[in-house]
């Protein structure tokens, strides 16, 4: 399988880390996001797995050299201009042409949750996304859903004012070729949670995911991740 692992945008909520490295290399008791998502990748047997990157894109091309030999296979994209989550995967399409599924993952939260038993769920429906989902202590912050009893999401809202629940998205999809389809085309910039997602309702499956999340987004959610991380 194949795998966007979204790491752009100039982590601004992160400095003054941030000025000097970009947000995919923060380390977390050492390692950097983005050598525990390929090894988590390469756990699951995702194959190939295209990062794209708009700040200091060599160091993120210096780390993945210093790879060289393990899984997964890491493509590199830099984008000099934002284009949003959906937008650069419409961009990079054909990475995935012939993948009957993929994986889009947003970077910049810091998990241990098994990817097996949600590839498992997405392969026994036919809808055109399954997203990842977790129990959000902040809702008002989070991309919030509401489920049928058959895990189909009716609803999706990105940060609410008034959330009707804290079933949150984890920022992890298992998508089908018809996305494309949902991706609207000709902004500037395209995002999932305000763009795509809400389109979705009614052609969408949520799986709630066990084991220890977090957005690593500010400084004080980093070092509150680092000190609770509990590894795999």
């Amino acid at each position: 399988m194949r795998a966007f692992l979204l790491a752009g945008g100039k982590g601004e909520r992160l400095r003054p880390l941030t000025a000097s490295m970009p947000k995919c290399l923060v380390p977390i008791r050492g390692t950097p996001l983005l050598g525990i998502w390929l090894d988590a990748f390469a756990r699951q047997g995702i194959d190939d797995v295209l990062v794209n990157v708009s700040q200091f894109p060599e160091q993120v091309e210096d780390f993945v050299e210093g790879r060289a030999g393990r899984a997964p296979r890491v493509v590199i994209v830099r984008e000099a201009a934002p284009l949003g989550s959906a937008g650069t995967v419409a961009a990079n399409r054909a990475f995935v042409d012939g993948e009957e599924s993929f994986w889009i993952v947003y970077s910049d939260n810091l998990t241990n949750a098994a990817l097996a038993p949600m590839l498992a769920f997405h392969r026994v429906h036919r809808d055109v996304l399954t997203m990842a989902l977790f129990r959000t202590p902040e809702p008002q912050s989070s991309g919030v859903v509401s489920l049928d009893p058959d895990g189909s999401v009716t609803a999706f809202h990105e940060k609410p004012e008034r959330p009707s629940g804290n079933l949150a998205s984890a920022g992890i999809y298992l998508a089908r070729q018809a996305l494309f389809e949902s991706i609207p085309r000709g902004g500037a910039i395209t995002d999932f949670g305000h763009d795509v997602l809400p389109l979705l309702a009614g052609r969408m499956r949520g799986y709630e995911i066990e084991g220890y999340l977090a957005d690593i987004g500010t400084p004080a959610r980093l070092a509150r991740a680092e000190a609770e991380w509990p590894g795999f």
